[in-house]
């Protein structure tokens, strides 16, 4: 039986108890510093409370340390990490080889998963991260359904965590380095200046404006949700949610929509999977993912190139779609739509310049909406989105969930002694015996034993069944004893313990398992002396471009900066290549012409990019 695990972000030690109180089966959370969002780092003590609570519920804390590391920082980052090992995290998530070597070197035995930062697309790069001791990798976002069955059919052993929801980067993960070209802020250092959510001008080499100040590279979010099911049989384990800068209200909401959505997967395939932690929620409100902040939703590459993937228009959040305006009236308007409004709702639209223009409602008379000021460009007809439900925002701004383990509880009475055992869902059973002189009730007394080893309610479990083994007739015993018996068995110890790890294998640089090599060398990311020696020992000259990137180019003097199966001209329906990766219904008409290369051109600043299409394997390249 497969054990599937729903992965959620964890931006501080809230927003972590808030993932496993709503349904995580593990979060994954930043240490102090060298994490892939450097805006959101964790005290070990934090960390250390945090695998607490985790444990209690059979989930799991991961931890990341999946940036590149300087010379001058590698002492204290493995410091670092073996106070992360004692304070009891399951394992860490990493990216720069020279801290692999480093931590192998130090014996330091905390189990490690490879980032998505490694840039993981083909069986034979899961099969050499595995080789050097990776338990678990995290495959690229841009891979289908069918890409992830055939790496999981080609390496079985090794655990495939695949992302399900949030934030798309537009560039492969690990290969994006226009954030440190243009503001000197590396994306690999956990620094992104965003620069894919910026606007552009698509430019033709004659000059001609193809498109004028859009987002041509900002990626809606994505939502597999219904694919959950999919990718299980596929062979990925662990489903992970983006967003370590969210708040708590997104990662109650969208933890809670996916683990229901996990639950029901386990419920009808019984003998397939099971859920990779304990308990079950119980919920204050129905959780509904386009509620929280998202762009617009995409499966990505699920299913091969289907667009529309990118949210041109705006960066910005959209909401859910809850009408179209029917009628203006004054200083109000009526929506067409079944959507219950509140005050205090925010709306969005887009005017007729497709600017997106927001509002918030001051009064809500059934679907009649008083805006605090009436926006310029609403006219009847308009679609209107919710980007701020208030009435859902306050129900999540509460306690909103409550997750229990159920246990079975089985108390033996013999001469001398109370002994009662207590089994988890996962099987896992402990002991607790307290001495006993037997004593003979003036009457049954079954029904008030049962009462009082079921005053669970201040811990985390719920009884589910409760028997009774008696070698003594008619045994009296006292509420007191039963009481301490069971605080005994709950409280001594907990019923579940965290995953054994397991030491780093040894580097098989020589093993036979090689990847192959990269186009530039600053694409290994190798941004210290023991990285760029590990790659010495299979004769890979590596470096870093934050070290060295600027004078390496790609041809014609141009330096690659990013990566991409997003490919802009697919996305305006002006790609020439029509087969089952592509759209075949172009939004362009056939006639428009242009010159190649196409320049993306930054609004504002007149900085400009060349875009290199490599249709044979429908990728797109973005250079200075």
């Amino acid at each position: 039986m497969t054990s599937l695990e729903l992965l959620s972000p964890a931006r501080n030690l809230e927003c972590g108890i808030c993932a496993i109180d709503h349904g995580a089966d593990a979060v994954y959370i930043g240490a102090s510093k060298f994490g892939a969002r450097a805006a959101a780092g964790n005290s070990i003590e934090d960390i250390t409370t945090l695998c607490r609570y985790a444990h209690q519920f059979g989930a799991k804390v991961y931890v990341t340390v999946n940036t590149v590391i300087y010379d001058n920082e590698m002492h204290e980052t493995v410091e670092l990490v073996r106070q992360i090992e004692k304070a009891g995290a399951d394992a860490i998530l990493l990216q720069d080889m020279g801290l692999l070597e480093e931590l192998r070197h130090n014996g330091i035995g905390i189990t490690i998963h490879a980032s998505t930062q490694t840039d993981n697309r083909t069986a034979d790069k899961v099969r050499w991260l595995a080789s050097l001791g990776m338990r678990r990798v995290v495959l690229a976002r841009e891979l289908s359904v069918e890409e992830i069955a055939e790496i999981h059919r080609a390496v079985p052993e090794v655990e495939l965590e695949v992302f399900v929801h949030g934030a798309l980067c537009v560039s492969y993960s690990g290969q994006c380095y226009a954030s440190q070209l243009c503001f000197n802020r590396s994306a690999n250092r956990g620094e992104c200046a965003q620069f894919c959510r910026m606007t552009f001008d698509l430019i033709d080499a004659d000059g001609k404006e193809i498109e004028r100040s859009r987002h041509l590279l900002s990626l809606r979010d994505m939502a597999q949700i219904d694919n959950m099911e999919r990718l299980a049989d596929a062979g990925a384990v662990s489903f992970k949610i983006e967003g370590r800068l969210k708040n708590t209200d997104y990662v109650k909401n969208v933890t809670a929509a996916y683990s229901e959505r996990l639950n029901d997967i386990c419920k009808r395939n019984p003998q397939k999977f099971r859920r990779a932690s304990m308990g079950r929620c119980t919920y204050t409100f129905t959780p509904n993912i386009q509620k929280s902040f998202n762009r617009g939703f995409t499966t990505y590459f699920a299913d091969g190139r289907q667009a529309p993937l990118a949210s041109i228009d705006t960066p910005k959040a959209l909401g859910e779609h809850v009408g179209r305006v029917k009628e203006i009236r004054g200083n109000s308007f009526n929506v067409s739509s079944t959507t219950a409004f509140s005050n205090g709702d925010g709306l969005c639209f887009f005017d007729k310049s497709r600017q997106l223009i927001g509002l918030r409602v001051n009064k809500a008379e059934g679907n009649r909406l008083y805006p605090l000021s009436m926006p310029k460009g609403l006219l009847p007809g308009t679609t209107l989105y919710r980007n701020h439900d208030h009435a859902f925002e306050t129900l999540l701004s509460k306690p909103s969930s409550s997750r229990r383990v159920s246990i079975d509880m089985t108390l033996h009475i013999t001469d001398g002694s109370l002994i009662l055992d207590i089994t988890d869902e996962h099987g896992h059973t402990r002991t607790a015996t307290m001495p006993y002189e037997p004593q003979t009730a003036m009457k049954p007394q079954e029904e008030n034993i049962r009462k009082q080893l079921a005053k669970l309610g201040a811990t985390i479990y719920t009884p589910r069944n409760i028997s009774i083994i008696s070698d003594v007739e008619r045994p009296f015993i006292s509420n007191s004893l039963l009481s301490e018996l069971r605080r005994k068995a709950v409280e001594t110890s907990p019923l579940t313990s965290q995953s054994v790890n397991t030491r780093i294998a040894e580097t098989k640089a020589n093993s036979g398992i090689h990847i192959d090599n990269a186009p530039l060398p600053y694409l290994y990311n190798a941004a210290n002396q023991k990285a760029q020696a590990f790659y010495d020992g299979m004769g890979i000259k590596a470096t870093a471009f934050e070290t060295s990137g600027k004078s390496s180019t790609s041809g014609n003097g141009r330096t690659l900066i990013m990566q991409c199966r997003y490919c802009i001209k697919a996305e305006l329906g002006l790609c020439a290549k029509r087969d089952n990766n592509t759209s075949d219904k172009p939004s362009r008409p056939a006639t428009l012409r242009w010159k190649e290369p196409l320049t993306l051109r930054l609004v504002p600043g007149g900085r400009t990019f060349t875009l290199r299409f490599n249709c044979n394997k429908c990728e797109m390249e973005i250079l200075t």
